[in-house]
């Protein structure tokens, strides 16, 4: 099947910010103390470490021949708690620091591709006449957009997961670990069968849009 234009930029840009997503995770936990990502060597910027086969190629590959949702991820960095200074307190951390960092990175591409549009092309009357460039930061800007606001659902394996276990009572992990195994399939659930995901983020696009090209 034809990939056109913005297909492939946006699979691009999703792969690189996944890749991103994962070193921030290891970034942050060696700030608090643990070194497992680093001697792993995965707080680098060569991608051939963070690659899932499955989740980085297949699955984003899928959706944008198929056009179901595009999900993708990389490999997970990881991390060993007990190395840490303060395990529960300091795991959340390491679990917010992907989504954070992907609103850092929105936040950029967005404001350079608004004003690149400004300086250049406020005139161009169809999407994808506008010159690469601009198409590009907008795609990054909409996948670190989307993966910030996915990876904050509080589902396992998701980061957003992180914060109820901070929030549970200490009694009433052992039936949360019980659950978590099974995380997956209800985020795939979720994902394929219902429209949480176009609901989430649908009016979120919109203003991102409206935000660059308004």
């Amino acid at each position: 099947m034809h990939l056109d234009k913005l297909t492939v930029i946006y699979f691009g840009c999703l792969v690189v910010a996944v890749i991103l997503h994962e070193i921030s995770h290891g970034v942050v936990a060696l700030w608090l103390g643990d070194h497992t990502a680093k001697e792993a060597g995965r707080l680098t910027l060569n991608p051939v470490p963070h690659i899932d086969p499955f989740g980085s190629i297949v699955m984003p590959a899928l959706g944008a021949l198929t056009g179901i949702p595009i999900i993708a991820w990389a490999k997970p960095v990881p991390v060993n708690p007990m190395r840490m200074r303060n395990p529960r307190r300091d795991l959340v951390y390491v679990s917010l620091a992907g989504p954070a960092s992907n609103l850092i990175l929105m936040m950029i591409a967005a404001l350079a591709a608004r004003q690149l549009y400004l300086s250049n092309a406020p005139q161009v009357r169809y999407f994808e006449d506008l010159p690469t460039g601009i198409l590009v930061l907008f795609a990054f800007a909409v996948v670190n957009m989307f993966l910030a606001v996915f990876n904050l659902l509080p589902i396992p394996p998701l980061d957003g997961s992180a914060l109820i276990e901070r929030l549970l009572p200490r009694a009433w992990l052992p039936q949360w670990y019980r659950f978590r195994p099974y995380g997956f399939l209800v985020l795939f659930l979720l994902v394929f069968s219902t429209g949480i995901v176009g609901t989430l983020l649908d009016p979120l696009f919109n203003r991102l849009f409206d935000f660059v090209f308004g």
